[in-house]
């Protein structure tokens, strides 16, 4: 008797083993995709960016998929890391090609992957406008600091222990401290621009 249970004990840890080694490949996967997508956004590979987060949407409903009678391994946190950089990437290519914030369900990620992903994505935003300052158009970024300002703002609803959502406060206050620094810098910016704008009128005056 205890034979049969010992050997059907082993064969579910078995499978559970094998589900957890596979899932653990596609998340690294996903987590090497997506930073290829953020990649090609930033250089407005918009095409290609695309392409790879479809794919790592296909890895993502393969991971929920095969590890749905395994929620001790989908609830590890190894998953939950790859669906926030997915997300990541997914929420940026959004916002920079049509200005729009996905929702939870149109990605398939846990809520708790998404506000962190969401998180990230401040950071991002930021390098954006540091991007349009180097070429001289500043004005472009003020739509990507409020959109950093209204992610803070978002995030700092979601005030609960870390036991639930682990790591949120601490991107809380990184977001906070990223878009205080980025809008001095832009609007710095854009004082130099309408200085520069003026001094380029009163030149023409003069000749």
């Amino acid at each position: 008797m205890l034979s049969k249970i010992s050997t059907r004990l082993f064969e579910n840890f078995e499978a559970k083993d094998a589900a957890r080694e596979h899932a653990l490949k596609l998340s690294r996967n996903i987590v090497r995709l997506s930073g290829r997508a953020i990649k090609s956004i930033h250089r407005k590979q918009f095409d290609q960016a695309k392409e790879i987060i479809a794919e790592v949407a296909v890895l993502n409903a393969e991971i929920k998929s095969m590890l749905s009678d395994h929620p001790d391994i989908y609830y590890a946190g190894f998953v939950e890391h790859a669906q926030q950089e997915y997300a990541e990437a997914s929420l940026l290519y959004q916002i920079i090609t049509k200005n729009e914030i996905l929702d939870t369900t149109e990605l398939d990620v846990e809520d708790s992957a998404y506000l962190m992903g969401l998180g990230d994505v401040v950071g991002e935003l930021r390098r954006v406008i540091l991007d349009l300052i180097r070429l001289e158009k500043p004005a472009q970024g003020e739509k990507y600091l409020e959109m950093m300002d209204d992610i803070y703002t978002t995030i700092l609803l979601f005030d609960f222990p870390d036991a639930m959502l682990k790591g949120l406060r601490h991107k809380g206050d990184v977001a906070r401290s990223l878009v205080e620094r980025t809008r001095g810098e832009l609007t710095n910016a854009m004082g130099q621009a309408k200085l520069k704008e003026r001094m380029s009128e009163l030149e023409n005056k003069l000749e």
